[in-house]
């Protein structure tokens, strides 16, 4: 089974437990880490990629600079998650089959990754939302079938909400994906610091 998979990648947070660090703008081998998780999620090769921006937009885009990447603002980014949720599934102009929800601050997840995750949703069953998990702890990207992309468009299907399993039970598959690159972000200086150790 071939899927046709959308990225949508969310970079417009505040960043506010960094500190006054812009974390998507921190350098992680080399290049800016939503350079970096971009490029993971390009070599995936998605029939779409779109960043969506807020907090500092045009620092955001310029470290993309030269990539084959659609942007969608989301004037509403500090009214957390969801709206950039909303704004990047809006704004998809390719047709898919689903959409993979790629937080800015992934950079160790990769291509191979991204791959294994969506062999996991092509064995899904009869669930129409991937969920990720490692070590009982739940992570990211989420892949949702298309046809929920009106609802999401909506705030009906929240995906940065931890009750988003047990407000669709039906249609949540969760799998164990033997490593913690899904459940590993960056929120913090601390997280920085083990992030640097990774890479």
């Amino acid at each position: 089974m071939t899927v046709r998979a959308a990225a949508v990648i969310l970079a417009a947070g505040l960043s506010a437990r960094m500190g006054d660090r812009p974390k998507l703008l921190l350098d992680v081998g080399g290049a800016p880490m939503i350079r970096r998780t971009a490029e993971n999620v390009l070599a995936f090769e998605p029939v779409e990629t779109l960043v969506v921006t807020g907090h500092r937009s045009e620092e955001i885009e310029a470290a993309l600079e030269g990539l084959p990447v659609r942007f969608v603002h989301n004037p509403r980014y500090a009214e957390g998650q969801p709206t950039s949720v909303a704004a990047g599934v809006s704004a998809l102009a390719t047709p898919c089959d689903a959409v993979m929800v790629v937080l800015g601050d992934q950079p160790l997840v990769t291509a191979p990754h991204l791959r294994s995750l969506v062999s996991a949703f092509c064995e899904r069953g009869e669930a129409s939302i991937l969920v990720p998990f490692h070590a009982g702890q739940r992570g990211n990207p989420v892949v949702i079938e298309a046809r929920h992309i009106p609802a999401m468009m909506g705030g009906e299907v929240n995906l940065g909400c931890r009750r988003l399993i047990e407000t669709h039970p039906d249609e949540v598959c969760t799998v164990d994906m033997g490593t913690d690159v899904f459940t590993f972000d960056c929120d913090t200086p601390e997280d920085y610091e083990r992030l640097l150790g990774r890479v």
